[in-house]
């Protein structure tokens, strides 16, 4: 496939006169290979800088300032949602501050510059939930025999993405979100889907209800993915109301051109002090099918916020 290059890269490329360098380095090592050669060139960057340009660096790099909120409420809200997630069977997991190069590009269908890559092998954790389902895989694969009928996992985690948008409201850097991710087995007429999804919003629900006092609205909007994503929404919802969860929903717009959830995507929307918050959103996944390579492999995640509601 032919290298599709930025101006950027072709002006440095045309400064090194080294027009095939990209392709090399690509094509030509292997990734150890390029890691040993990165490794020495930021080792001989660093020898060359100075207290000064450290400094300097620290100032202008958006992405290793402090957060601007109260840590002690942050804290104290992480251990909150953990200990209710945990009561309804998702269990805490702290997981590493880096995930496996390709993470989110090569199960999420998002782009690798929007991340931050790293040496190692290694980039800097940008969607937990694409590493709890890197974790759920490694445990079906290593335990093929011991599988649960659902697998359930929460955490709390510092995200960073690399996108620049400004002086955007809400828009940072780096910030906490609550994960949840339920792993399962396709067993027919979509009975994974309906319980794994009413499970999460009961968590959500006792989050808002107990820590905040309000309520939630949850927003449905069909994805492809499915082969029948419209019967799938219908028949989680029809599900909903068999559990009298009493619960407000709507329908959004489907967007056929979202490839990252597969037959439904939801928004988790909510007023606290008279602010309406679009506070976080979830859907089905084929990452664990990808991974291990079974269709019947069953997937779904959902994350809210925390510097939201604490700001």
């Amino acid at each position: 496939m032919e290298l599709q290059l930025t101006a950027d890269l072709e002006r440095i490329l045309r400064k090194l006169d080294k027009a095939d360098l990209i392709d090399l380095l690509v094509k030509g090592i292997s990734g150890s290979d390029l890691n040993s050669l990165l490794l020495k060139v930021f080792s001989e960057k660093t020898k060359a800088s100075s207290p000064h340009d450290l400094l300097k660096r620290y100032r202008e790099n958006r992405f290793v300032q402090p957060a601007r909120i109260d840590v002690l409420l942050l804290k104290q809200l992480e251990l909150d949602l953990l200990n209710i997630a945990a009561n309804h069977s998702f269990s805490p997991i702290q997981l590493s501050p880096v995930a496996p190069l390709g993470c989110t590009s090569v199960i999420g269908s998002v782009d690798q510059n929007k991340v931050i890559s790293a040496l190692r092998g290694t980039e800097v954790v940008s969607d937990a939930t694409n590493l709890l389902a890197m974790h759920i895989s490694e445990l079906i694969k290593s335990n093929p025999n011991q599988r649960e009928d659902f697998i359930r996992f929460c955490t709390t985690h510092r995200h960073v993405r690399a996108q620049f948008f400004g002086d955007a409201p809400g828009m940072l850097p780096h910030f906490h979100l609550f994960c949840m991710v339920t792993s399962g087995v396709d067993q027919g007429s979509y009975s994974f889907e309906k319980q794994s999804f009413w499970e999460h919003i009961q968590v959500y629900r006792h989050i808002f209800k107990t820590l905040f006092g309000s309520e939630i609205e949850i927003i449905f909007s069909a994805r492809d993915g499915y082969k029948d994503a419209a019967g799938l929404v219908s028949r989680i919802m029809k599900h909903g109301d068999e559990l009298s969860m009493n619960v407000q929903v709507s329908t959004g717009e489907p967007n056929k051109g979202n490839q990252y959830y597969k037959g439904l995507q939801f928004t988790v929307k909510t007023v606290i002090d008279g602010q309406e918050l679009h506070i976080g959103d979830g859907g089905f996944v084929d990452w664990t099918q990808q991974m291990l390579g079974s269709r019947k492999e069953r997937l779904l995640i959902s994350a809210i916020g925390l510097d939201r509601l604490i700001l």
